[in-house]
């Protein structure tokens, strides 16, 4: 991989992750992630080079995952996240840290794993967000990133999951990736 690519990855890969949306809080561990969640997954990228993601058991309740390019002499991590998740309605969702120059605060992303042993994953839309924000449905603030404009969602997590979980607002949530599962 070029050295300007992995930057750039990395980047893009946060900011279509849902980054520019963050929260104050975390989703409370206390919850086990379904059994599928775990183990190996491959996706193609953006520049059409072959990316493995590993989920493994990080403590109780908590879960770590290393996305590195397959074939990668180095072996060196693109993306490595400790992460919590939890089930609201019929969608399970995750939730990391994020860095400063991200904004800091929570990242929280849907996640779906489909009948043909894939794993989905669900940004937040931040103009969606916006605009929950400007009706009054969720509390927050703008906030600047290194990666540009973003929102700070300041509404406690149940009230966050109450809006989520409406169907009224599935337009809020899109698909940033796709992995199928490794050997399968």
């Amino acid at each position: 991989m070029q050295a300007w690519r992995l930057p750039v990855l990395l980047l893009c890969f946060l900011l279509l992750a849902g980054c520019l949306v963050s929260f104050t809080e975390q989703i409370v561990p206390g919850e086990a992630a379904p059994i599928p969640l775990l183990g190996e997954w491959s996706r193609r990228n953006e520049w059409g080079e072959q990316l493995a993601l590993e989920i493994r058991q990080a403590g109780p309740d908590h879960y770590r995952a290393h996305q590195y390019q397959e074939g990668a002499d180095d072996g060196q991590a693109l993306l490595q996240a400790e992460f919590t998740v939890a089930r609201h309605g019929r969608r399970w969702y995750l939730s990391a840290g994020l860095p400063d120059d991200l904004g800091g605060g929570f990242l929280i992303l849907g996640f779906e794993l489909t009948a043909q042993n894939e794993l989905v994953l669900y940004n937040l839309e931040p103009a969606r967000i916006r605009q929950a924000l400007e009706r009054g449905a969720l509390a927050g603030k703008p906030i600047a990133t290194g990666g540009g404009p973003g929102v700070r969602v300041l509404s406690p997590l149940d009230r966050v999951f109450a809006y989520l979980d409406d169907p009224a607002h599935s337009d809020v949530f899109s698909e940033v990736a796709r992995y199928q599962r490794v050997g399968q």
